[in-house]
């Protein structure tokens, strides 16, 4: 991992702020989601991208009656309907 030689407190309700050159480098939008993860002692913010209910994959999905389905498992399922 690299430094930004950003440092922020947490505020009384647990937010802290990112600074707008950090978004705009990372191409995060106002009111955009992140997603949270934990990396041994650390704590990681990355933009959420939704994955595939079936397989996980985030490559070409696609949002079905308010589930998320990729290519791959979209055209899988077909097949199996089909025959």
């Amino acid at each position: 991992m690299k430094s930004t030689g950003v440092v922020r407190k947490i505020d009384e309700l647990g937010r802290i702020v990112i600074p707008i050159e950090l978004r705009r480098t990372m191409g995060i939008d106002d009111k955009e989601s992140l997603e949270i993860l934990i990396d041994g002692e650390k704590i990681v913010l990355q933009k959420y991208s939704p994955g595939c209910i079936f397989c996980g994959n985030v490559a070409e999905v696609w949002y079905y009656k308010g589930k998320y389905v990729c290519k791959s498992c979209f055209y899988e399922i077909q097949q199996q309907v089909s025959s």
